[in-house]
């Protein structure tokens, strides 16, 4: 979830607003959209119509050329392959301000204000981008939907009264992938949250992921994820680390005990990420957290949430990350986005690769899908790109690449050579000493009795041309 609503961000987007005397009530310059009353009227979105699959011919850019939701593959719809999801923070909190630049973006039913009139209008703007792009799931940060109180208590009533209508705008259809605690932007989590040296900063953040939880069971969630913004270390001079790591794992212990109190069914989450905005995290890769999960034991309450510019950071593929969660039955839910190689951090690319979408979904088949988990698009469009219409063209993209990634990755299934090379290239364990070894009955004098009597081995090729060959013919 990095990259997103950074401090700086939001900082000078309050600026902007103050600099330029923004109305608290509706914008000015918007040709009768507000009512007497300073609500929005009409469409958000009135030049665009609901998005519909035209197939890959087609040439207009608000429609789906790879993605069909209802046509199957593999036994099941695309839509229940990729369970999209559409991330309110960049979407509708996103201002294109960076860390050398103002914002860029203002939308047109924005007034400049952090105001609950303002939170509603955003939450009533989400809800008709879900519906023309066809999405039913949305995934949020408390303090993305609701501003901050003077105290906790006026903050929590704030989230109430914008969660209620939210409640009210999804109906039946929508719900929330995932809901999560904003504990990374505001100053008090400067040394952190859970890790946090302040006792009063842990207890804080407690109460605040407390109200998260709450209000994630209460729209329908069905995760709840946590990303550990700033729990890490900018120098180990003044850090104990032991002490940090050990309260983090009873801060997640005492989560995963209120869930079950509050009847939540929502599977816990943990998203990954090496650094940025801390030197170093404590949950680096999906190796690192799971074990950290190991050895608190951890493991049967939380899964994962893989994010793939979060993976490329750490050093890794995003199918690595992928398979390491994967074959530890760890992974629970995938952050789509992408990074950029000539740039150092976290960018929050849309993902628009074929090749690695192809990979992705490769370890989502592997994996029989992510249910109750998705493809949440934890994405932002660039500075650059101002316009209304750019939020759906982003999108769009992002999900027809999933879904060519996914009829890629069937193709690939069902032709089979890529599976057959692989098999091919072990097995030399599908012998009876293979199977003895891979059952843990083979001590080291019988190898050594075989390694004698067999003398030097034979080494075949690993084929690896031959791979990538077959990969690339499927795209």
């Amino acid at each position: 979830m990095a990259g997103r609503i950074l401090l700086l961000v939001l900082f000078m987007n309050a600026v902007f607003s103050i600099v330029n005397a923004v109305p608290e009530t509706c914008p000015a310059d918007l040709g009768g959209k507000c009512g007497e009353d300073g609500e929005w009227e009409g469409e958000f979105f009135p030049g665009v119509p609901k998005i519909k699959y035209e197939g890959p011919s087609s040439k207009n850019p608000l429609s789906y050329k790879w993605y069909n939701a209802e046509e199957v593959i593999l036994g099941k719809k695309m839509k229940d392959w990729l369970r999209f999801s559409v991330a309110f923070w960049h979407t509708f909190r996103g201002t294109g301000a960076d860390p050398f630049g103002a914002p860029t973006k203002s939308w047109p039913w924005e007034d400049g204000t952090n105001s609950i009139a303002m939170a509603k209008r955003r939450m009533r703007a989400n809800f008709e981008f879900l519906n023309k792009l066809g999405v039913d799931r949305w995934c949020f940060h408390d303090r993305d939907i609701a501003p901050d109180g003077k105290t906790l208590k006026e903050t929590n009533s704030n989230l109430d009264e914008v969660v209620a209508l939210a409640k009210e705008l999804q109906g039946d259809k929508i719900r929330p992938l995932w809901g999560t605690a904003q504990l990374f932007m505001h100053p008090r989590y400067m040394h952190g949250a859970a890790t946090s040296s302040e006792l009063g900063v842990y207890a804080y953040a407690a109460a605040q992921v407390k109200k998260a939880m709450e209000v994630t069971h209460y729209l329908g969630g069905e995760n709840y994820v946590f990303w550990g913004g700033r729990e890490g270390y900018q120098t180990l001079l003044n850090t104990d680390m032991e002490r940090e790591l050990d309260h983090m794992a009873k801060f997640l212990e005492a989560a995963a005990a209120y869930k079950k109190k509050i009847g939540f069914n929502g599977t816990l989450l943990i998203e990954p990420k090496p650094q940025e905005p801390t030197k170093h995290q404590y949950d680096w890769d999906a190796a690192t957290t799971l074990n950290f999960l190991r050895k608190y034991g951890l493991l049967g309450e939380f899964k994962l949430n893989i994010e793939c510019n979060h993976a490329t950071l750490s050093g890794h593929s995003c199918h690595h990350d992928l398979e390491t969660a994967r074959i530890n039955g760890m992974l629970g839910n995938i952050d789509a986005n992408t990074g950029d190689p000539q740039v150092g951090w976290d960018t929050d690319q849309f993902l628009t690769d074929v090749g690695e979408a192809t990979m992705v979904m490769i370890s989502v088949i592997r994996n029989g899908g992510l249910a109750p988990g998705g493809f949440n698009f934890d994405a932002k469009l660039r500075r650059e790109s101002i316009d209304v219409e750019d939020l759906f063209i982003a999108h769009i993209s992002g999900m027809d690449t999933l879904a060519r990634g996914l009829r890629n990755a069937a193709k690939l299934i069902e032709d089979g050579s890529l599976a057959e090379l692989v098999s091919k290239r072990y097995s030399s364990f599908d012998t009876e000493l293979g199977a003895e070894i891979e059952a843990g009955k083979a001590d080291f004098e019988m190898l050594e009795k075989k390694a004698m009597e067999w003398g030097e081995p034979k080494v075949a090729s690993a084929k690896q041309e031959l791979a990538e060959m077959i990969f690339q013919s499927a795209l």
